[in-house]
């Protein structure tokens, strides 16, 4: 029988996509993961898809390799997550209770009680009924500021070293954008972050956008018709599993705010899942150029590191706060790379025959 022919092993680090939800402070658990991915020599981040604090990081990564590579890049993280935190608080990613700040000092910043009031819902309700139009006629944004302070989007548009896919929600005709890093500005981050209760539409172009998350949170597609890497490290802010059925109308709220925002992901990974069956199946052909192609997933959830925080978190940024999401990332990190690493470049590591996660 002869002998087939030895391929060699590409060398270098393994090339790795990323796909980053969005969900305002609990972006900071990205920060960690990608804190500790960056340590690791022999993998290397080539793309990334984003929407809303993902596309946050997302820069935040681009520029940090364009400064100093990899170190370069965890420096980067870090500075702008602390820049956040200066930049005033709540007023970063918005803030859905006008009274959060008010009552968080005089009764702590846990005082759940509280928000399971009439009166507190009575005052939130009221909070709710102005638009931002209203309640910010002059369209004030800390995020721009904190984005032009940590980013020179020149250098990203013309140097960076990832292929980047921002996406953003374009009002008038319901369809998903993707912003390309050849393209960004930091009004292009501003649109992919842009909660329509808390902030007014970011105009691009004579179009204006919402948050991306709304339908890509964030994008797959991209990735399968782009030269990038086959697998697909999938990181999500929003728990798509939790054992208990809500009750009180904040619990209900949460809840529905996270299906909401997982729906458009969980639809392209039962599209992606369903192209691979066909695939194993031989009735279609991998086309490594693109059209169909198989694509290795990976994926680190929210459904156990983030279980115990609550919508009305993701508006928390303060320092604590922000440390402690880091270090559940790198733990999360941490644990994806001693059970899936391995598999990377091999096979998927998760199985979404069976569903995601």
């Amino acid at each position: 029988m002869p002998i087939p022919p030895f391929k060699k092993k590409p060398s270098g680090p393994k090339g790795l996509s990323l796909a980053l939800q969005g969900g305002g402070a609990h972006g900071a658990f990205e920060w960690g993961i990608l804190d500790r991915l960056l340590e690791e020599d022999d993998l290397e981040i080539k793309a990334v898809t984003a929407a809303s604090a993902g596309a946050m990081n997302a820069v935040c990564l681009a520029q940090g390799l364009i400064d100093d590579g990899k170190a370069g890049a965890r420096k980067r993280l870090d500075s702008f997550w602390k820049q956040v935190n200066r930049q005033g608080g709540r007023n970063v990613f918005g803030d859905t209770s006008i009274w959060t700040s008010a009552f968080g000092g005089a009764f702590g910043n846990g005082a759940d009680w509280l928000k399971n009031t009439p009166g507190w819902r009575m005052a939130e309700t009221l909070a709710l009924s102005f638009s931002p139009y209203e309640f910010n006629p002059f369209n004030l944004n800390p995020l721009h500021d904190t984005l032009e302070a940590e980013i020179t989007f020149k250098q990203i548009r013309e140097k960076s070293l990832l292929k980047l896919y921002i996406s953003a929600t374009a009002i008038r005709t319901s369809k998903a954008r993707i912003f390309r890093e050849t393209e960004l500005t930091a009004r292009h981050i501003m649109a992919s972050a842009c909660l329509p209760q808390l902030f007014q539409a970011v105009e691009i172009d004579g179009e204006p956008y919402w948050d991306g998350g709304f339908l890509a949170n964030p994008p797959l597609w991209p990735l399968f018709y782009d030269d990038t890497p086959d697998d697909i490290l999938i990181v999500s802010l929003n728990p798509f599993v939790r054992e208990e059925t809500p009750k009180t109308p904040g619990e209900i709220m949460d809840r529905l705010n996270e299906i909401t925002f997982n729906a458009s992901l969980a639809s392209e990974l039962r599209a992606i899942g369903f192209v691979q069956k066909l695939l194993d199946e031989g009735l279609l052909k991998d086309n490594a150029r693109g059209r169909y192609r198989r694509m290795l997933v990976h994926a680190i959830t929210a459904d156990k590191p983030l279980a115990d925080l609550s919508l009305s978190t993701k508006f928390n940024t303060e320092w604590s706060f922000l440390s402690d999401l880091k270090e559940r990332g790198r733990t999360a990190a941490e644990a994806w790379l001693t059970e899936c690493g391995g598999c990377i470049g091999q096979r998927s590591s998760v199985d979404l025959r069976v569903g995601f996660p």
